[in-house]
This record gives C-alpha cells, sequence and structure tokens, in this order.
C-alpha cells in the first residue's frame, strides 16, 4: 500500500508540474519573447519554455528564424536544439506519472515501442503538434531518459539548424 501510494503521488506531482509549466509559459509568453535580446541564452531559454508546454503549440521556431538574420545559424541551431530537447522532458515526466492513463493503441505508443529512440529522432526532428503525445508515450513506456533526451536533442539541433540557416538564407534576400 505504501508503495503504491507514493507512486500515486509521484504520478500527481508529475502532472500537476505538468500542468504548472504550460500555464507559467502562457501567461508570461510576452515576456518571454523579450529573451530574445539575450542572444544564444534567450535563444535557448525560449526554446526551452517553448517545449515544455504540452499540448499547447507555443511557436519558440520563429525566434530562431528571426534571429538567424543575426546571429550564427550554426551555435543558434545548437542552442535552440538543446533548449528544446531540454524542454521535451516535462512531456517525458507527466507520461511517467500518467502511464496508466495512456492508451496502449495509440500509433504514437505502437510506434514508439516497435522504433524507440529512432521514433523519438524523427518526431523531432520533424516539426509537427504530436511530438508531445511522443515525449508523453515514450514516459509511459519507460523509455531510458538518457535514450529518450539523446534522440530529441539530435533531431531539435537538426530541425533548428536548418530553420536557422534556411531563415539567414532567405532574411538575405531581403
Amino acid at each position: 500500500m505504501i508503495s503504491l501510494l507514493s507512486e500515486r503521488t509521484k504520478a500527481i506531482v508529475q502532472i500537476v508540474f505538468g500542468i504548472i509549466i504550460a500555464a507559467i509559459v502562457l501567461l508570461f509568453s510576452d515576456r518571454i519573447a523579450e529573451l530574445s535580446a539575450y542572444g544564444y541564452i534567450g535563444v535557448f531559454l525560449i526554446s526551452l519554455l517553448s517545449s515544455a508546454t504540452i499540448l499547447i503549440p507555443v511557436p519558440g521556431w520563429a525566434v530562431v528564424v528571426a534571429l538567424s538574420k543575426t546571429l550564427d545559424p550554426y551555435i543558434l541551431g545548437i542552442a535552440a536544439g538543446v533548449g528544446s530537447g531540454l524542454g521535451e522532458m516535462v512531456g517525458y515526466e507527466v507520461g511517467n506519472g500518467a502511464r496508466r492513463l495512456i492508451d496502449k493503441n495509440d500509433n504514437n505508443i505502437k510506434a514508439i515501442e516497435k522504433y524507440g529512440a529512432v521514433a523519438i529522432f524523427f518526431l523531432a526532428f520533424i516539426p509537427n503538434p504530436l511530438f508531445d503525445v511522443a515525449g508523453l508515450a515514450a514516459g509511459a513506456l519507460k523509455m531510458p531518459m538518457w535514450k529518450f533526451l539523446l534522440a530529441t536533442v539530435s533531431g531539435r539541433i537538426l530541425r533548428f539548424f536548418l530553420l536557422a540557416y534556411l531563415g539567414s538564407w532567405a532574411l538575405a534576400q531581403f
């Protein structure tokens, strides 16, 4: 009974934490945009916070594209990718806490069970709103945290590098 109670308490704390992070990001979204004035650190923080929301899209990529004209696209991609990958840990932890509530027949769950970190990498690379579900699924399936983090950060660095490079090129045309 004691271990069940502590697991239940852990699940509640993880879910509440995810909700609090999402609420903070939404309430202070105008202030978060001001972080871009801090260069790479600002991009890192914006990407971290925009990815920490669960099932609520916050367009952190727009800041990356906007700053790609003035900042180095390579470093910009790394800063945004690492920040975004770390922000996705919120969804992973919520999924870990809510694993009893996750539908095991969901296609994202099946893909992660079958392809693991490779599926996470491609879902992190491709801009899509379904990555939050993949993060929840990875946590619910107890994918090792280091695998999830490595695949997510790698996919996000590649995505943001391409966005920054293309943004830099496109903005130079005007």
